[in-house]
């Protein structure tokens, strides 16, 4: 790995990183303190006058505790979008735009090997996915705490975000690959966002029932079950090691696209 490259590329994350910790921030810093009868009472009310809407978006059940509570308005769409909209823009920004700029031909002939180009960015993709999903996690647990201290379940929660980091880097390794195998940002994003987009979308559809639930089956977001999770049913660990089963195959197919690839000058 180009120790170089790869301090580069996550300077280039920076700004990125702040900006999605702060939409974050903002989000679950007003959500976990809802976890109460008065609040979940408006919630109730907004459910049951939006139920399509809000089973959609995986809002539904308040939940008995405050994870529950959680799984169902923060992982239901906010920490599911907004991780993976960082991991689409910078994916298409660590190869497919420094090839369509023909910059990505100066580096690998100035003698860096490709594969240890790919992998260097490959890195910096996952470090960034890793520390996004890291910081929501000691922020939850901080706000958790200082709102209701005792009441979080940490192990519990441990295990849910270490179930979306999984689906995170699996949809970053699918990104990844779209990257790599396209010469155009455009191509890149069309296919790199495109696809992850329209599987959320299907598992909307899925969450709300009747014949669209059989969409879910074409969704990874499907492997991602915060609530089993949470209290370790074993269908939900299995769909979390597909995950980053799933993961490591598209970040290893990135890297061999990559060094097959032709770089335009």
């Amino acid at each position: 790995m180009s120790g170089v490259l790869y301090r580069r590329e996550m300077k280039n994350s920076g700004k990125l990183l702040v900006i999605f910790a702060a939409i974050l921030t903002l989000y679950i810093s007003m959500i976990i303190p809802m976890f109460d009868p008065e609040m979940a009472g408006l919630l109730r009310q907004f459910e049951q006058a939006m139920p399509e809407v809000m089973a959609a978006v995986g809002m539904t059940g308040s939940g008995s505790t405050l994870l529950g509570f959680m799984t169902s308005y923060l992982y239901g769409m906010l920490l599911l979008v907004f991780p993976m909209v960082f991991g689409i823009l910078r994916a298409n920004g660590l190869v497919a735009k420094y090839v369509d700029r023909g910059s990505m031909a100066f580096l690998v002939t100035a003698g860096v090997p490709r594969r240890k180009v790919a992998a260097t960015q490959a890195a910096v993709l996952v470090s960034g996915i890793v520390l996004l999903l890291a910081y929501c996690t000691a922020l939850e647990l901080g706000v958790a705490q200082a709102s209701f201290p005792g009441e979080l379940a940490w192990g519990e929660l441990l295990r849910v975000n270490l179930g979306l980091l999984g689906l995170q880097l699996c949809l970053g390794g699918f990104c990844f690959l779209c990257s790599c195998c396209f010469q155009e940002t455009r191509y890149s994003l069309a296919v790199g966002a495109g696809i992850p987009v329209l599987m959320y979308v299907m598992q909307m559809v899925a969450n709300m029932g009747d014949k669209g639930e059989v969409l879910k089956y074409a969704s990874v977001f499907t492997l991602f079950r915060p609530e089993e999770l949470a209290s370790g049913e074993g269908q939900a660990i299995a769909g979390t090691v597909v995950l980053y089963g799933l993961a490591l195959v598209f970040f290893a197919a990135a890297v061999r696209v990559f060094v097959r690839k032709d770089l335009p000058v």
